[in-house]
């Protein structure tokens, strides 16, 4: 494969499936399917809190929060509003906090998992935390911490160092073959 290719192949799709959990939670749903945008946000929780002096929401008990495609369970989930009752950050915690969404009508279902999640609407970083897993279509990335900046389009894979040169630990990239391509040099 053209080595110029696959990091663009994996950045498209780590841009759409970094995004997939938080989208409809954070109403930054610029990459989730049209008709989601128009689907009521349900939400269910053993229980629900909110302090109206610091603007914080606590949802806690299997949280599951829907919204179209988008699918967000966790075992808690705060939310921090500003001075100006925006959401400032967003924070899924779980064993693991698992999400879902379909970014792409052309695409299947992007799913991911991790520890914790936040989203700082106010750097737009998305970080995963603690056995962070994303994948789409057959490609995935697993680090550590998976983070993604929605301003910047960088993505960031953290492991662990691993000296015996197994894969237990480090970042785990899977970016499967395109049928549909040809690549310079390929032969049939």
């Amino acid at each position: 494969m053209n080595p110029i290719l696959k990091p663009q192949m994996m950045t498209t799709f780590l841009k759409r499936t970094a995004l997939a959990g938080l989208l409809g939670v954070c109403s930054v749903s610029a990459f989730a399917l049209p008709s989601d945008r128009q689907q009521p946000i349900t939400l269910v929780a053993d229980r629900a809190t909110f302090n109206e002096r610091t603007g914080v929401t606590t949802y806690t008990g299997n949280v599951i929060i829907e919204q179209g495609t988008m699918k967000l369970q966790a075992n808690s989930i705060v939310a921090n509003l500003n001075s100006k009752k925006e959401i400032s950050s967003i924070t899924a915690n779980g064993s693991p906090a698992r999400f879902q969404q379909k970014v792409d009508a052309n695409k299947g279902l992007a799913k991911g998992h991790a520890n914790k999640i936040v989203y700082n609407a106010d750097s737009g970083i998305i970080t995963l935390t603690g056995n962070a897993f994303l994948e789409q279509d057959g490609a995935s990335i697993r680090g550590n911490t998976l983070r993604y900046s929605m301003n910047k389009g960088d993505i960031e894979a953290v492991g662990t160092p691993n000296k015996t040169g197994s894969s237990s630990g480090r970042v785990q990239i899977v970016i499967p073959p395109s049928s549909s391509k040809s690549f310079p040099g390929a032969r049939d």
